[in-house]
């Protein structure tokens, strides 16, 4: 199974973009705003590029959480529910509905996408996240 996160440009406030599950429109996301530069901590998204999806615990979160393995310079990158980019730190939030500065709707977008990662995980496919930039 592939996600596929295409990015739109950076605001000010962050990075919005569209997640799409086997080609499929599954929801928007919100990370924070792309940088070229050096990584400012808990303010920079993670490079474009293919990541393996594992779900495993959060201790922060309390719950099962896709996790992204083998993000350079990051660790602990997951996606979750969330607003606004003062939810994320490097993560990659999800929601049914984009709003000016954020998202919306978060948790019914983390209800709907995490058992279909889930499902194919239990059935032995390997969960690949590919993000491009605008």
């Amino acid at each position: 199974m592939t996600l596929h996160l295409q990015r739109r440009p950076s605001q000010s406030w962050g990075t919005p973009g569209t997640l799409a599950l086997d080609g499929e429109p599954e929801c928007f996301t919100l990370e924070d705003i792309v940088r070229s530069g050096p990584k400012i901590a808990h303010e920079t998204a993670i490079r474009a590029g293919r990541y393996r999806v594992i779900i495993s615990y959060s201790i922060r979160f309390s719950k099962m959480l896709p996790l992204l393995l083998d993000v350079p310079d990051f660790t602990g990158v997951r996606i979750h529910a969330g607003n606004v980019a003062a939810d994320t730190s490097g993560c990659i939030l999800v929601g049914l509905n984009r709003i000016p500065d954020g998202v919306t709707r978060s948790r019914e977008a983390m209800d709907r996408l995490l058992p279909q990662l889930a499902m194919a995980l239990a059935r032995g496919e390997q969960v690949w996240l590919e993000i491009k930039d605008a």
